[in-house]
This record gives C-alpha cells, structure tokens and sequence, in this order.
C-alpha cells in the first residue's frame, strides 16, 4: 500500500559553538541575581527541614530582552524562527515574528532541578541554547501533541525504538546546541542529577499581524 505522511510535528537542532561562551558569559551575572532571589526561601526551607543546599531548585532570570549583550542572538532567533515558520508552509506576508520571552535557568548544584510537561501558550516558535550542557545532566523531551492519539494510545513493542507508537522523544544534548520547536509541543525536561552544571537559554516567539505589531 501506499503511505502517506500528515499532520508531521518539526523539531530543528544545529550546533552555534561561536556564541557560546559569549553568551554564558553574558549570563552569569542574572543567574547570579537569580539565586540572590532565592536565597531567603532556601535558607527558610533548609532550617526547617534539613540543609540540602540548592537541590530541587531551578533558577530563573528575569527577562533578557533589553540587555544588549543578547540582542544579536535574539536578531538571530527572530529571523530563524521567521524562516522555520515559512519552512513549514505558513504565509507571513502580514505578520511580524517578535521575540515575547527570553530568559536563562540554571539548575541546581546539589540536583534535583527539572520541568514538569508543560506547552508555551499564545506563541509559535520556542526553544533552548545550551549553555551548560551533557550527558550527566538533565536532558529535554518532547510528548507527542495530538490528544486524540495520546489518549487512545496502545503499547509500545520496543520504547527504545522511535516509531508510529512512539508518544515521546528525547534528546541528549551539549553545550552549544540550539534547537527550535513550535510553542504548541508539550515539553519536559528530566530530573538533573547535580553530577554537573546545567544552564540553558529559553526563547518563545509570536508572529503577530502587522497592523498591530507597528502600533
């Protein structure tokens, strides 16, 4: 019989070693505002049930977008995001693609660090630069989006093999790759184990009509 293949959901990755260091460098220092911040509810958790340190914890920076040490990189995202929505057969002719969150996480060091599964609502390109990255930290996955299928799902023969069963897909990644994924894939990142740093860049992009975008 013949197969056809509908309703495909892209995920990109390349290698950006150029920006690397720059940009973790560029980071340190909202990390490290970051766990200022959390310093407090660490202390208070610890004295009440046990100093772990950090574990458990994942630390967030506020909003990157008006420091200019990560302008070129988000002129980077945005005209990529632009083209991966052409790619996927999207007219833009009317639409902007804007960059709407841009911030950077670092897990702990004791371990414990992790998302639960979760999408990125009114957008529709996302993804990570890996800053700090391997195959003894937490590892990003990626869960099949079609509900209907999700719900009628029966079992997989080998998990291990990536096939029309599979529900899910993960990725072993290093520092300086990046990826890019629509806004609409739930995704999960996996409980990192402390046995070394953990530190991504996550983006989120819309495209936004014209008429409202140059208001």
């Amino acid at each position: 019989m013949q197969r056809d293949d509908y309703f495909r959901c892209p995920i990109w990755s390349t290698y950006e070693g150029s920006i690397l260091k720059e940009l973790d460098k560029a980071s340190d220092k909202h990390i490290n505002q970051a766990k200022l911040n959390m310093d407090k509810e660490l202390k208070e958790r610890n004295a009440k049930y046990g100093d772990r340190g950090d574990m458990g914890y994942t630390f967030q920076s506020d909003s990157l977008i008006n420091d200019g040490n990560f302008q070129d990189f988000q002129d980077y995202i945005g005209a990529t995001s632009y083209n991966l929505l052409d790619e996927m057969g999207f007219d833009l002719t009317d639409y902007q693609v804007h960059i709407m969150e841009l911030w950077v996480q670092e897990f702990a060091n004791q371990g414990g660090g992790h998302h639960t599964l979760h999408t990125h609502w009114n957008g529709h390109i996302s993804g990570f630069y890996f800053l700090k990255s391997g195959e003894k930290t937490s590892m990003p996955v990626f869960h099949d989006p079609r509900a209907g299928n999700v719900m009628n799902l029966l079992p997989e023969k080998d998990e291990k093999q990536i096939t029309y069963a599979s529900s899910k897909v993960h990725y072993t990644v290093k520092a300086g790759v990046l990826m890019f994924f629509p806004s609409y894939m739930p995704h999960l990142y996996t409980v990192d184990l402390g046995y070394e740093p953990f530190r991504f860049i996550h983006f989120n992009c819309q495209a936004i009509p014209k008429e409202f975008s140059n208001k």
